[in-house]
Order: structure tokens, then sequence, then C-alpha cells
């Protein structure tokens, strides 16, 4: 038995289907995830020895590649000092400020620990900023396990969301409204038919939890002229892309102004830390200053911010996203010509550091399309690259990415990986 098998089996004893996050578990690919022991660069090793180029970073987070020498130091100077204090540190203002200069639109910052927490948090400012209910969010985008965002769209086209957990009372998602994603039409439905009822809209402007989908030009500007028009909170949920598809985020990349933005992984650079943050008029109504409450032991933690803040400089280095662009379009296009060579049904797609690799026909606009997504084919694809070295995502459903150190080399050794890879599943 390999390793990793008894690794599994022993974690299953104690921990909930051996996982803390459910992806992890190589459910929907079958087998036994793969143990990581150590990392750095590109690569991370298991608990057998194995080498993998990962193209999981952490859920992206690992944005400088894993280990990097100027963060580590950070993190070890900040832990010489205290592991945590429960009190203000300077380190969270500089980081806050250099949020700020990064993201425009944000003129205040708070900062949590979880990309969860920065959602729910944001939501409970919109509404106790406009003392309205309703919310908006899209069929496909994940914000967080926070009760009022695990939803699921009903049988109508502009029907309120039905708990998709157990333990989510439908009272709770009662004023979640869920609409389909790239769909203006539904946006000018939903805000004539509740429009002065509306808190906010909630929204990845490249999605990265139904793979990797790009918001539309028409549908993000349509959303930003309504939710103006009838005084709703507009919140862009910058957890995976904040930094990543460019350096101010896919605002930034869209040009687009939201009222209030969620950040996350890049911002803590693989540690804890996540943010919340925008006009200063709503953010002065988060205690102690206004009436709305958010609070947290760990919120600015001393060495996860130090690790943050080395991860935002770091990004900052002269031509980094030109570079993390160009890397990302290499592997598609390679992985694209080699599944074309071999009569695979495949495409692909990036911005910035992020990535999509689809088996489909074309590229998805929204969950309706991906859902037709070949999981077999993909599954073989997945165990396949896996068995070479390459460690995409385990799921036909998430986004990839890639990190400034992924070279050509790193980046050709998985086009050659993925070329035999299709050639097997072809024969």
């Amino acid at each position: 038995m390999d390793l990793n098998d008894e690794l599994f089996q022993r974690a299953q004893i104690s921990i909930p289907g051996g996982v803390n996050s459910p992806v992890r578990a190589f459910r929907s690919v079958g087998g036994s995830p793969r143990f990581i022991d150590r990392a750095k660069g590109p690569y991370m090793w298991d608990a057998t020895g194995k080498q993998f180029i990962d193209y999981i970073l952490s859920w992206g987070p690992m944005i400088l590649g894993h280990n990097n020498d100027e963060v580590i130091a950070a993190v070890d100077e900040a832990v010489s000092k205290g592991l945590s204090f429960g009190a203000v540190t300077q380190g969270e203002t500089l980081i806050a400020e250099e949020v700020r200069k990064l993201v425009p639109s944000m003129d205040q910052v708070r900062l949590v620990s979880s990309g969860t927490e920065a959602g729910m948090s944001a939501i409970r400012l919109a509404r106790g900023y406009t003392g309205r209910n309703k919310i908006i969010k899209f069929e496909g985008c994940y914000h967080g396990h926070s009760d009022s965002l695990l939803v699921k769209a009903g049988s109508g086209m502009l029907t309120f969301g039905n708990p998709s957990s157990a333990g989510v009372p439908a009272s709770v998602t009662e004023h979640t409204l869920v609409l389909e994603y790239n769909n203006p039409q539904q946006l000018e439905d939903a805000f004539a038919q509740w429009g002065d009822d509306i808190a906010c809209v909630i929204v990845e402007a490249v999605a990265g939890n139904m793979n990797m989908v790009r918001g539309n030009p028409e549908f993000l500007r349509t959303m930003r002229e309504l939710c103006t028009k009838h005084g709703a909170v507009l919140i862009v949920d910058e957890v995976m892309t904040g930094f990543r598809v460019a350096q101010g985020g896919a605002q930034a990349f869209y040009g687009i102004e939201p009222d209030l933005t969620m950040l996350g992984k890049v911002i803590g650079g693989g540690m804890p830390v996540a943010a919340f943050g925008g006009r200063r008029e709503i953010m002065q109504q988060i205690a102690p200053l206004g009436p709305v409450y958010q609070a947290g032991t760990l919120s600015g933690n001393p060495v996860a911010v130090a690790c943050g803040l080395a991860t935002l400089k770091g990004i900052q280095a002269p031509g980094f996203q030109d570079k993390l662009s160009r890397a990302a379009d290499r592997l598609v296009k390679g992985l694209t010509a080699a599944a074309q060579e071999n009569g695979i049904t495949f495409c692909a797609d990036s911005v910035g550091g992020m990535f999509g690799l689809y088996f489909l026909p074309s590229v998805p606009h929204g969950f309706a399309d991906v859902m037709k997504s070949d999981t077999e084919t993909f599954n073989r694809f997945f165990h396949g690259m896996l068995e070479r070295g390459v460690y995409f995502a385990p799921s036909v459903f998430e986004a990839g990415f890639v990190s400034i150190m992924h070279t050509d080399e790193v980046i050709d050794a998985t086009i050659a990986a993925a070329r035999e890879t299709f050639a097997e599943i072809a024969a």
C-alpha cells in the first residue's frame, strides 16, 4: 500500500472524511489525496518524496512560489517577537496602507482571518449601512461558507435561494436572490422588482469556483449602474483575483469601482489573512465607530501580517504581472495544442496568473456551461498528470494558478506531460 493511502486511512479515523476542507479528499476524481510534506518554488513533495509541479499553490496565495526567501525571513523575524498579542501592532497599519495603495477603491481596510469571514462581514456591513435585507449573488460564485451564501437557485429565473447545505435554515437564505452569472437582463429584472429592498450585490468579477469564468464587461457595468441607481452596495469578491489577475485585482482589470472589496489568499501569502474594505462612509459604520459589529481575536495576527506584507511587496517588482500573465498564457496555449494534437475536446483560458482548463468545446460563460464538462475525461487527465508529477486541482470545477517561479522550463515540462497524458487518453 502506498504511504499516502496509509496516511489517508489513518486521517479518516480522527477527521471527518480525512480532510479539513472537502475538495482535498479527491472524492470527485477518485483515489487517495497526496499528503504534502514540503514545497519550494513551483514544486511540492509528498510523503513518499515524489515531486510535483504545483498548479494549486494553496488555492492561489503562493504567487511568489512556495517558501520564498524574503517571505520566510519576514515571518522568522515576526515569530522571534511573539506569536500573538491581542493588541494593535504597527504591522496592521502598514499592510492596510499597502492595500490602499494597490486597490484605490478601498479608503479603509479591516483585517480578518479568512475569505469566509470577509464575505460574511461585508454583507453584514452592507445591510447595516443600507438598512435593507435582500442580497443578490450569482450561481456558481462562491464567497465562503457563511449561511446566507450557501444557496442554490430555485426553479425560476428570479427565485430566492434554497439552502444547499444541511444545517442552514430556509429562513436564513430567504433574503438571498440567486441570478445567472453574466446575465445582465436578470439583474435589470431583479432591481425592477426589488430594487428598494436590495442591500448589496456580491460577485466574483472573474469567477474561480465553477472553474475560471470571466465576467462579461456589460454584465459588470450593468451591475455597477444598477447599484448606484438604487443605492445598493456593490461588493466585489477579490479573494481569488486580488493581486493575481492584475496588480489592482479584477476591478482594475475591468475598470469598475466597487463600494466594498473582499481580499484573501495573496494578501496573506499563505497564512490566514483576509480583509474587506471600501468607501470611508460605509466602513465607518463598523464598531467601534458605528453600529455594525465585527471582531476577531486573531485578526491582524502579527506573524500572518508579516507574511502578507512581504508578499504584497514582492508582487510589486518591475514586470511581475506581465511575467505572471505570460506564464499562464504559455501554459493554456500549450495544453490546448497538446489536446488538439490528440483529438481531445478541450479548451483553456487565463487572466493574469489565474487559468481555467475546460473539457468542453468552447470556453464557458456561466454555471450551466461548466456543468456540461466531460468529467470522466478530466478525471483521467488529472490522474495521468499526477502520475507524471503535475498537480492540478482535483476537481473539474476549480481554477488553477501559476506563480512567478513557473518558468518556461517548468511550463514546457507540464506541456510535455500533458501531451503524453492526452495521447494515453486518446489511445
